[in-house]
């Protein structure tokens, strides 16, 4: 069982497999269901733009883009790639399958960009209709090129679940002060041994407010008695309390909001 930096079980290699059943298989064991529980948060801020396009960071094979164009549920996408039909597929069956769909059932009006380091996660996420553009990039690295900069200025909304920690505000800053971009609704579900304080006084020096919700959203279970000592020992390094939920087995997320000042305004003018 290996550990990265910041006392997690790695699930690194289920990220960088050529098609979702490994990722599907081996998150479920834990319970995985933050994307699930981020969903209606993230539906009713798309449900505010006409015609958004979503930047999706750490979009790894486009779950969150899949759960809101099927309309569908964490169990379902389980099922969907754990059972015996898709164990038997090859990854273009898999593909096509996905594309039909895709083109059968999504909810229409939304573009997804999905931003990963990743290039097989992403390559799925993209050949199977989840996403409309893949940005295979390291933006804690890198600066991006003019092509993804004219890409990454398209959106209007920025979420992620459970990459701010690994991605800092070297990245979100760039995703936000982009030549000729708007200034991007963010929402970002943080890990709670992860402190958002720097990318919200990031933020706050480009004229966004950030606001957090109230409540914990579980991420998955702990792997083992070892790794919730470590994460609860790193929760309380960030000067919180555990709470009730990361003792009873829960490794949890927070939920904050970022806005651009001028679209508060817009939104009080009107209310």
């Amino acid at each position: 069982m290996h550990f990265d930096t910041t006392g997690k079980v790695s699930f690194e290699h289920v990220y960088t497999e050529p098609d979702p059943r490994p990722y599907f298989a081996a998150l479920r064991e834990f319970d995985y269901q933050l994307p699930q529980l981020a969903k209606p948060y993230f539906a009713e801020l798309i449900a505010g733009c006409q015609q958004p396009t979503v930047l999706d960071v750490g979009c790894s094979y486009g779950v969150n883009a899949a759960l809101y164009r099927f309309d569908t549920t964490m169990d379902e996408l389980y099922e969907h790639y754990a059972n015996a039909e898709a164990a038997g597929m090859d990854r273009a069956e898999l593909i096509a399958g996905d594309r039909a769909r895709v083109a059968h059932d999504q909810v229409g009006g939304v573009r997804f960009i999905g931003l990963d380091t990743s290039a097989p996660a992403l390559e799925y996420a993209r050949a199977a209709g989840f996403i409309d553009v893949a940005i295979h990039a390291d933006l804690e690295r890198d600066v991006p090129t003019e092509q993804q900069s004219a890409l990454l200025a398209e959106a209007d909304l920025v979420v992620s679940t459970g990459c701010v920690g690994y991605v800092t505000e070297r990245t979100i800053a760039r995703v936000a002060d982009l030549p000729g971009g708007r200034r991007p609704v963010m929402a970002h579900f943080v890990l709670r041994m992860f402190s958002y304080e720097p990318i919200a006084k990031s933020l706050a020096d480009l004229g966004y407010e950030t606001v957090g919700v109230e409540g914990l959203f579980k991420q998955r279970r702990f792997v083992s008695e070892q790794e919730q000592a470590q994460i609860l020992d790193a929760v309380g390094a960030t000067g919180a309390e555990p709470h009730d939920l990361e003792t009873e087995g829960w490794l949890c997320a927070q939920l904050y909001l970022s806005r651009p000042m001028e679209t508060i305004e817009r939104t009080e003018t009107r209310g």
